[in-house]
């Protein structure tokens, strides 16, 4: 395709990209459990609202629009609150989850050259870590261990107590991971890093804005975040449960001065004067921090904890009814709204397919197979239709069309 010569007529331009949403997955209706992660009209209406306030301004010169220095350190203040961080703990807004992680071992791996002279830093992580922290290791120059799982699905401590050297820059927990739904045991692991000198990392994107509201609802929620003596940092996406649209995630650490240290970057040498930023983006879209700033005001404690309930409510609901379902089990015993569901007599892959003949969006696993789901306050109402059409997937797999079908 090229460049057209003459402009398209603004109807039709629109016309086009209507026509071609169609064929886009219908998160409006509840039909995908990752991506997209609704929470009512109200909220949308909200989140439009701050977007087309700010769709134009840049964020890489705050010193030219406070607004958005202001909304920034806001929402970082507020989420540090949320994770029970000291009045001394700084972080940035970031464009999503890999960009916080990326973040966070980016610091680890200064920290580690300055202060212990580490030349060829590691990074010690899960297995079912983020594939962002492999990615993270792979542009940033650490060797990527990975700490194997107990049978739980949680990260193996005394394999990762053998696997810390003094060349080990950051260790690295999931609150919960995304594969299995499962909270790391952070609290063994940070003391094993604090034990060695080492930083430790809760990557919270998922459970970030879930968590501190499950607990308060009385849910049992493991220890994840400052309040673990030995966590240094904490990833935590406004934009999957804090409801934002993409892309805002936030990177908090412990202390500001650290953030100032070794996340900030600062070059002047050359024509164009001072260049400084706290992430890897230079310019920065200003709609997503509207949109965080505006959705965590609106909707506050009462709002979150309303949507968390919801949440919470509607994966035990599923969870129940898979389970109901002859062969169909849950991998794991989830710590919040992420389920993995597998089967040791039917075929889960062809079941997979079959519901994507029916319309669902269910994503793939391995070792075990699995499909995957993550809840939303949006899934309360498709609950019976899914479950209805799950056990016709499992009565009926063996007459799927095939695995193509999963892309159609």
């Amino acid at each position: 395709m090229e460049l057209p010569k003459s402009g398209i007529p603004k109807d039709e331009l629109f016309e086009t990209l209507r026509a071609r949403k169609v064929q886009d997955a219908n998160w409006r209706a509840g039909r995908t459990w990752s991506l997209i992660y609704p929470a009512g009209e109200d909220v949308d209406d909200v989140l439009v609202e701050a977007n087309r306030l700010y769709v134009f301004e840049n964020a890489l010169n705050p010193f030219k629009f406070p607004s958005l220095r202001q909304m920034e350190d806001e929402v970082v203040a507020m989420t540090a609150s949320l994770l029970h961080g000291p009045a001394v703990a700084g972080g940035a807004i970031t464009s999503g989850g890999t960009e916080s992680i990326l973040m966070a071992v980016k610091v680890a791996r200064e920290r580690a050259r300055v202060e212990r002279g580490i030349t060829k830093p590691e990074l010690l992580a899960p297995h079912s870590a983020h594939p962002a922290f492999a990615k993270a290791a792979h542009y940033l120059g650490l060797k990527h261990v990975q700490i194997p799982l107990r049978n739980d699905f949680r990260a193996d401590v005394d394999a990762a107590r053998g696997l810390i050297t003094d060349q080990t820059a950051l260790v690295v927990g999931s609150a919960p991971g995304y594969p299995h739904g499962v909270i790391d045991p952070i609290e063994e692991l940070a003391g094993i890093a604090e034990e060695r000198g080492v930083p430790f990392h809760t990557d919270a994107c998922v459970g970030g804005f879930m968590l501190p509201f499950l607990e308060k609802l009385g849910y049992k929620i493991p220890l994840f975040d400052f309040r673990i003596p030995g966590v240094s940092s904490i990833s935590a996406d406004v934009h999957k449960y804090g409801y934002a649209t993409k892309g805002a995630s936030i990177i908090t650490h412990r202390s500001a001065e650290t953030m100032h240290k070794h996340q900030l970057f600062l070059y002047e040498e050359w024509p164009g004067g001072l260049y400084g930023s706290f992430a890897m983006a230079g310019a920065r879209p200003a709609a997503p921090i509207a949109a965080a700033w505006s959705v965590m005001n609106y909707l506050g404690w009462d709002g979150y904890l309303r949507l968390s309930k919801q949440a919470m409510e509607t994966t035990l609901r599923l969870w129940e009814g898979i389970e109901a379902i002859a062969g169909l089990k849950i991998w794991s015993n989830p710590d919040a709204t992420l389920l993995a569901f597998g089967s040791n007599s039917l075929d889960i892959m062809a079941i997979g397919d079959v519901m994507d003949q029916r319309g669902w969006h269910l994503d793939r696993q391995k070792n075990p197979d699995a499909l995957h789901m993550m809840v939303t306050p949006n899934h309360e109402k498709v609950i019976d239709e899914f479950l209805s059409d799950l056990r016709f997937a499992a009565e009926n797999h063996g007459e799927s069309e095939g695995k193509d079908a999963r892309y159609s």
